[in-house]
């Protein structure tokens, strides 16, 4: 009893309203997407087992009853058999790649009879809790390759399971930690790479077949991207070196490769790609050679990553068409615009804008969703399940959704910046980024702006395993914040 009476004054009431009513909308947004006027009527929907608002409601009754357990226990058996639960999870995702069967080309549903289970949404909880033991260590400082590497091991290897699963989507959300890392003091330029990587893969793909010339000359991504790598590197010497002869030498022979380019092109036609590469080449070369003369190995990184993006780009080609599914490359081809698919790969994006568009600012109102009732856009109570709220709540009902979301997020980085204890300081910003990944790329798979790869909106995608997965993220979080005030 003493148990209960603290956890209900040191819980933080206002993540739990939040938690409350977004499932509640959630299990709205089912019903609403899932919902038949030819065999309906409106209760029968919601205690017929055979229907998806029926049972959404019973997976929320069995998170609710997680959550109070999670709430009950000891909080520091989350520390203390982090890692427990974490090889339990990893021997659960090896054991589902043999057994799983295959549902829609992918193995990582495990079936009990008349439920289906996803371990991979668990993963993420025992994920965090590794993470935060490693990071939380005495001896631990992310510093130095090997930090970075024991850190890396333990979220990419779950990342692996997931995949040889054949759930992409699922994985990527394990990029996620990244952002931890950045919080927890790995350097900036870090996620700015990451950032120049994605921008030279959408410019290399973007204009693959387009030619700065007649006569199919030039390769227009490749000149962009190459525009881009040099821009970065001129970044790094004004902001991180703060180096300005260099900037000034290099300013001059850019422009000196670029009339040359010019003159040259007056009398033969040329590629000018070639002149990007050579100035690349210069650029690295320079570099390597003041790393010699004013003794700094942090000019090599210059070099460095002068010759990584240009064999990022090169090589780009390789890696989308022997890596990525023929699917997926077909989803990032129409979201480039590269291809016009609307009755294939972009068929789901366009008709989710026509049910979102369709709502105007105030929607269409409950149950009147044309788009969904007459299913015109498939998934629509899983991965599209936001077309619902924007199609029968309109502007004013997305805004809403997205307002909770954001809502939470900013609670959850208030609860992880007043931990005392690194452990929960970790975990807390571990499940901030995991939300953070759903709620951006879901909805922006939604509204066109970003690749479907198929994962959840967290509290409001149809099925038990990712409103549970969610709950224990949540409420193992809510429960070791509640233990910094009972000590």
């Amino acid at each position: 009893m003493r148990r209960e009476q603290s956890i209900t004054k040191t819980v933080d009431k206002m993540t739990v309203a939040i938690y409350v009513i977004l499932v509640l909308m959630g299990c709205l947004a089912v019903y609403c997407a899932s919902y038949d006027f030819d065999n309906h009527t409106l209760l029968s929907g919601l205690v017929d087992w055979n229907q998806r608002a029926c049972k959404q409601l019973v997976w929320a009754g069995v998170g609710g009853f997680l959550a109070v357990m999670v709430l009950l226990v000891n909080a520091r058996i989350f520390d203390v058999f982090a890692y427990l639960f974490y090889g339990a999870i990893l021997a659960l995702l090896i054991v589902t790649i043999f057994i799983a069967p295959d549902i829609k080309g992918s193995h990582s549903w495990l079936v009990l009879g008349p439920v289906s289970f996803q371990p991979a949404e668990l993963a993420k909880a025992a994920t965090a809790l590794a993470v935060a033991k490693c990071m939380s260590q005495y001896e631990f400082r992310l510093e130095g390759i090997i930090s970075y590497v024991r850190v890396c091991i333990l979220f990419m290897l779950p990342m692996v399971l997931i995949i040889l699963q054949n759930e992409t989507g699922s994985a990527l959300v394990y990029m996620s930690f990244f952002l931890v890392l950045y919080r927890k003091g790995m350097p900036g330029v870090l996620l700015y790479l990451a950032v120049v990587a994605v921008t030279l893969f959408v410019l290399t793909f973007k204009f693959a077949n387009v030619y700065i010339q007649d006569g199919e000359t030039g390769n227009l991504g490749l000149l962009l991207s190459q525009m881009a790598i040099v821009a970065s590197m001129f970044g790094f010497l004004i902001v991180m070196y703060k180096n300005m002869e260099m900037v000034g030498l290099c300013a001059k022979v850019l422009l000196g490769t670029v009339v040359v380019a010019r003159l040259v092109n007056f009398f033969i036609t040329v590629d000018y790609t070639w002149f990007g590469y050579a100035y690349i080449l210069f650029f690295a070369v320079y570099a390597i050679i003041m790393s010699i003369r004013k003794l700094k190995k942090s000019f090599l990184l210059l070099a460095l990553f002068a010759a990584g993006s240009v064999v990022f780009c090169l090589s780009g080609d390789y890696l989308f068409d022997n890596v990525l599914q023929p699917h997926q490359q077909s989803r990032i081809n129409v979201l480039l615009g590269v291809e016009d698919d609307p009755t294939g790969a972009g068929y789901n994006v366009n008709q989710s804008k026509i049910a979102i568009g369709s709502g105007g600012f105030f929607g269409k109102g409950f149950l009147k969703g044309t788009q969904t009732k007459l299913d015109y856009v498939p998934e629509q109570t899983t991965d599209f399940i936001f077309c619902t709220v924007g199609e029968e709540f309109g502007f004013l009902g997305c805004m809403t959704v997205i307002g909770l979301f954001l809502l939470l997020m900013w609670r959850l980085v208030v609860i992880a910046e007043r931990q005392t204890e690194s452990f929960n300081q970790v975990y807390c910003y571990s499940v901030v980024s995991i939300i953070f990944f759903h709620f951006m790329i879901n909805i922006g798979m939604v509204i066109g702006i970003m690749p479907v790869i198929g994962i959840p909106l967290p509290f409001f995608s149809y099925g038990g395993s990712s409103l549970w997965g969610f709950t224990l993220l949540l409420f193992i979080l809510l429960r070791l914040d509640a233990s910094r005030l009972e000590r």
